[in-house]
C-alpha cells in the first residue's frame, strides 16, 4: 500500500494524538507506511484575541484542509471539539475514535491548594466562562489563547489563579497529575466532542486501513452532539455545549444554550442509540422554543 501521510498541527498535543491514531493503524495494518506531516495553523498564529473575534474554530483547520484537498496530506486527525460543525464533502470526515475522558478539570498554580481571588480564573471559551461564573460566583473570569504548554506557563507565571482545561488534552500529554478538580459532566457540560479524534480524509478514498481506529460509541456521540450544536449554532458565538452518552441500547444527550440575556437553558433527551442525530436536533428544537431569541 501506499504511503499514508497523516496531517496535524504541529503542537505537542496535536503531534501526541495523531501518533496514537498512527500507533493504531501501524499495529492492525503493519504494511502500511505512515508518514507525520505537522503544520501551524492560522488560529495557532493568532493569539492575542479570542476565537469568536477572529474567525471561530474554522481557523484551526484551514490549512489542514488545504493540505487534504491539494494532495500533501491523505489524513488528519483533529480533537473533535475544534473542528467547526459544517463538512465538506470533497473532505468528508471518516469517523472518531473512542472518546477519552470528557469532563473539564480545574488546574493551580504549582505548589498552590487554593484559589487566588484576586486573579482571575483561564478559559479558552465562552462555553466554559459561563458554567464558571455558575461554579464560582465572584471570581472574575478571563480569556486565555495558546496550546495547553502555553497556557500552563502563563498560569504557572502568575498571570491567573487556575486554569479550567479539558482532562483528555492533559492526560495524553502526560500531565494528569496538574489536575486540582474535575468538574463534573453535569457541573459543567462539555464541548461537543470533547475527548474524542475526528479523522478526516479525501472522498472516496479507501480508508480500510482505519478498521481498528474508528470507535461506533465514540461515532454515535461525536455526531449527536454535533448535529445538536449544528442546528443551534448558524454561524454564532453563543456558548453551546453538548454531552452524549451510550447505555445499552440508548443514548442519553445533555445540551446546554446561553441566550442573549446571559440565561443557561439546559435539555436533556434519551432515547435509540442508533438515533442521536435526530434526538439532538429535536432537543435543540426543544430550546429553540424556549429562547425568543432563536429563529424557530
Amino acid at each position: 500500500m501506499k504511503t499514508i501521510r497523516v496531517g496535524s498541527r504541529e503542537s505537542k498535543l496535536a503531534v501526541i494524538q495523531s501518533e496514537l491514531v498512527m500507533d493504531a493503524i501501524r499495529a492492525s495494518h503493519p504494511d502500511v507506511t505512515l508518514e507525520l506531516v505537522t503544520m501551524k495553523t492560522t488560529g495557532d498564529k493568532i493569539l492575542d484575541r479570542t476565537l469568536d473575534k477572529i474567525g471561530g474554530k474554522g481557523l484551526f483547520v484551514k490549512e489542514l484542509d488545504a493540505a487534504l484537498l491539494d494532495g500533501r496530506a491523505d489524513l488528519t486527525v483533529h480533537s473533535c471539539k475544534d473542528l467547526p460543525m459544517e463538512e465538506n464533502p470533497a473532505i468528508p470526515l471518516a469517523g472518531f475514535s473512542k472518546r477519552e475522558d470528557p469532563r473539564d478539570v480545574l488546574v493551580l498554580p504549582e505548589g498552590v491548594t487554593e484559589l487566588d481571588s484576586t486573579k482571575p480564573i483561564g478559559c479558552a471559551s465562552a462555553r466554559r466562562a459561563v458554567q464558571l461564573k455558575e461554579l464560582f460566583p465572584g471570581m472574575e473570569i478571563a480569556p486565555v489563547r495558546g496550546n495547553v504548554l502555553t497556557r500552563l506557563r502563563k498560569l504557572d507565571e502568575g498571570q491567573f489563579s487556575a486554569l479550567v482545561l479539558a482532562a483528555a488534552g492533559l492526560k495524553r500529554l502526560g500531565l494528569e497529575g496538574r489536575i486540582t478538580r474535575y468538574f463534573t459532566v453535569e457541573e459543567m457540560i462539555p464541548a461537543a466532542g470533547q475527548g474524542i479524534l475526528a479523522l478526516q480524509s479525501r472522498a472516496g478514498e479507501d480508508l480500510s486501513y482505519l478498521d481498528q481506529v474508528l470507535d461506533e460509541a465514540g461515532t454515535l456521540c461525536a455526531r449527536a452532539e454535533r448535529a445538536f450544536v449544528r442546528r443551534l449554532d448558524g454561524g454564532c458565538s453563543s456558548p453551546i455545549a453538548a454531552h452524549a452518552v451510550l447505555s445499552d441500547g440508548e443514548i442519553t444527550i445533555t445540551g446546554l444554550y446561553v441566550d442573549e440575556e446571559g440565561t443557561a437553558i439546559r435539555r436533556t433527551t434519551t432515547g435509540p442509540r442508533n438515533q442521536g442525530e435526530d434526538l439532538a436536533r429535536r432537543l435543540a428544537d426543544e430550546i429553540k422554543e424556549a429562547c425568543p431569541c432563536l429563529e424557530k
